[in-house]
């Protein structure tokens, strides 16, 4: 074999193996867990709560099947909602607020934000916020940025805004079409009170619209009912904090 065909397989396998390592870690590990400081991402408590939250909708074909989950299961969640979504699906957007439950500010348009400046961050952050109010009539407080990421100085210039940054402890990898049952495996055997869980309701692999969610309206009644069965009660991040207000001692006098 020619040298130059040698250095072309040794070229390509190595790619291969930097992809698949690179998927590897996109699937099994939790990239939120080094950008946690400075956000809630869970509530130390002995209270046994959980707080379901969903991410990248609204969407007009799952969105409607988890509401219809959540209210069998007598459910309320918070779904932090991309702008253009709420642009393009004002009456889904509605309805998951006339239904009870939170909604909160996921960027207009999903795109990670350490790469912006601070008039960017703040045009994404607000664009959002301005058509989710205008659907919903209501101003939304807690943000989640997209895939997690978020510098320091963003998360100053995000609270500085009003907004308290909500991140998670648990991540159901819904996006990823996990069997239903191994997700609600996954989460029992991990739960701790206090749990914030990450599901979608909107996006696969490669886009934020679209994807397959039948695995995770088929996850929300088996969830609900095995955690129950585990005493654990579902609330919103506005009672998760709450909670943790409640817990906190009365300033001295």
């Amino acid at each position: 074999m020619k040298k130059s065909n040698k250095i072309i397989i040794v070229v390509a396998a190595s790619i291969v193996f930097v992809v698949l390592g690179i998927a590897a870690f996109t699937v099994f590990y939790d990239q939120a867990v080094l950008v946690r400081k400075g956000t809630l991402y869970r509530l130390a408590s002995s209270d046994k709560v959980v707080a379901l939250t969903f991410d990248d909708g609204p969407s007009p074909v799952w969105t409607p099947k988890i509401l219809d989950a959540l209210k069998k299961a007598d459910v309320k969640a918070t779904f932090f909602m991309l702008g253009e979504h709420v642009e393009k699906y004002p009456q889904i957007a509605k309805r998951v607020a006339e239904e009870g439950h939170e909604i909160g500010n996921h960027t207009y348009d999903h795109h990670v934000l350490i790469y912006y400046k601070p008039e960017e961050l703040l045009k994404e952050i607000k664009d959002a916020e301005r058509v989710i109010q205008k659907a919903t009539g209501k101003t939304t407080i807690y943000f989640r940025p997209p895939k997690a990421w978020l510098t320091a100085q963003e998360k100053k210039e995000i609270k500085e805004l009003g907004y308290k940054i909500i991140l998670w402890s648990i991540n159901s990898k819904d996006w990823v079409t996990f069997d239903d049952k191994y997700i609600v495996k996954y989460i029992a055997r991990n739960i701790q009170p206090g749990d914030i869980i990450l599901f979608h309701d909107s996006g696969g692999v490669f886009s934020t619209e679209g994807g397959d969610r039948r695995e995770t309206v088929s996850t929300i009644p088996r969830l609900a009912e095995k955690l129950r069965q585990m005493g654990y009660r579902f609330v919103t991040i506005s009672e998760l904090l709450e909670l943790e207000k409640s817990k906190k001692p009365a300033p001295a006098a």
